[in-house]
């Protein structure tokens, strides 16, 4: 059985800015499309794809947007200026040329040689996943190293978080092979995974790893890590990558106003602790001076393709055996449960201080009466009148 092809949808960036040229708010159009505004979030960053009747009317509203758009466009744009009256040329006069008679060579040097054909180009051949994975992570892998170490201020870390975001791709490498920007979906996998607040928890990253050598350096960095999660990545995505600042905001599921406050929040701090880095261009020179000036360095291509296609096997066979042992025990339960209810035998107790048993004896006078008086009276209760004929 053959599924239907999923309804197509323009790229991330163009959704944010069909929204933005609607002047509509993600809450806004999430209400239109039954939504939460998280999720329109994660649409226009490309991190999730909606998928079954969600997408479908969400492309149907794109395609509204779209629409308005290009009508707005129409009706703002100047009308076109006439085209001039072309002046009829004089009509030239064909002159005969004799050409060279049949059987006569040209001579050298003549215009009538024949002109050499171009050979064509060599077509290349296409790559394998694996050879397109590894040509992305060697021509991205080290750059995000760096940048990684400059969210982090650690190595170790930033180099697994390099590698983790990698593996997730080619466990999805379908989807990343045909994002319009292969380097930004692993580069937001990355940042995600060395900013998570989890990594505090993890034994090894407790122990503090030596500063840069350089004082400049050490202060910039310490300058860095006192910024908060979201305006230090705003901050290497801006000044550090060079991003510009629609691109920030969606890499960062934020709206432009708010990524350019973080912006600046982020300068002044920055500008606050080293007054010579107000300028952003000099700021951008030593964020990459203290990325470059550390030695940090990246795994082997392929051995990150076959750390992810382990843990991914791991997972499985994990995932395989906790099912397996959920359904032993579950047979086990059905097999030993009893099939009714059985009280508990409660635990036999000593009885203390019952007094001895006494054999009967003769009864006393008022018990005679008392035994003779209920003897004598009718069991029935007491007689009735009945009505009698006289």
């Amino acid at each position: 059985m053959t599924r239907s092809p999923a309804t197509p949808l323009p790229p991330p960036k163009a959704r944010r800015r069909l929204r933005e040229a609607a002047a509509l708010t993600q809450t806004q159009l999430a209400t239109r499309v039954n939504v939460t505004r998280a999720t329109i979030r994660a649409w226009e960053s490309g991190r999730t794809a909606p998928r079954g009747r969600k997408r479908e009317a969400y492309a149907r509203l794109l395609k509204t947007l779209a629409e308005e758009d290009a009508a707005r466009r129409t009706r703002s744009a100047p009308p076109p200026e006439p085209a001039p009256t072309p002046t009829p040329e004089p009509t030239p006069v064909l002159e005969p040329v004799s050409g060279p008679e049949k059987g006569s060579e040209p001579e050298p040097g003549s215009g009538s040689e024949p002109e050499p054909v171009p050979e064509p180009a060599p077509e290349h051949p296409a790559l394998t996943p694996a050879q397109a994975f590894d040509a992305l992570y060697e021509f991205s892998a080290p750059a995000l190293v760096r940048q990684a170490y400059l969210l982090t201020g650690r190595r170790e870390l930033a180099r697994e978080s390099v590698e983790r975001a990698f593996q997730t791709a080619w466990e999805r490498w379908p989807e990343v092979a045909r994002d319009r920007d292969p380097v930004g979906w692993v580069r937001a996998t990355a940042y995600e995974f060395a900013l998570s607040p989890w990594q505090r928890f993890r034994p090894r990253h407790r122990q503090p790893e030596p500063p840069p050598a350089d004082p400049g350096d050490r202060t910039l960095l310490n300058a860095l890590l006192r910024l908060g999660p979201q305006h230090r990545r705003t901050l290497v995505l801006y000044d550090g990558v060079g991003l510009d600042l629609p691109e920030t905001a969606a890499e960062t599921e934020a709206s432009t106003p708010a990524a350019a406050n973080r912006l600046l929040h982020a300068r002044e701090t920055v500008a606050g602790r080293l007054p010579a880095l107000a300028d952003p261009r000099v700021l951008h020179q030593r964020l990459t001076e203290l990325a470059s000036a550390e030695r940090l360095w990246a795994a082997k291509p392929t051995g990150v393709r076959k750390g992810g296609e382990r843990r991914t096997r791991f997972r499985t066979r994990a995932a395989i055996a906790f099912t397996v042992a959920l359904i032993g025990a579950t047979a086990l339960t059905v097999r030993t449960a009893p099939t009714h209810y059985e009280p508990a035998v409660s635990p036999g107790v000593a009885v203390r201080g019952v007094p001895p048993r006494v054999a009967p004896g003769s009864l006393s006078e008022a018990e005679r009466e008392l035994r003779q008086k209920l003897r004598d009276r009718l069991q029935d209760g007491p007689e009735r009148l009945e009505p009698r004929l006289e």
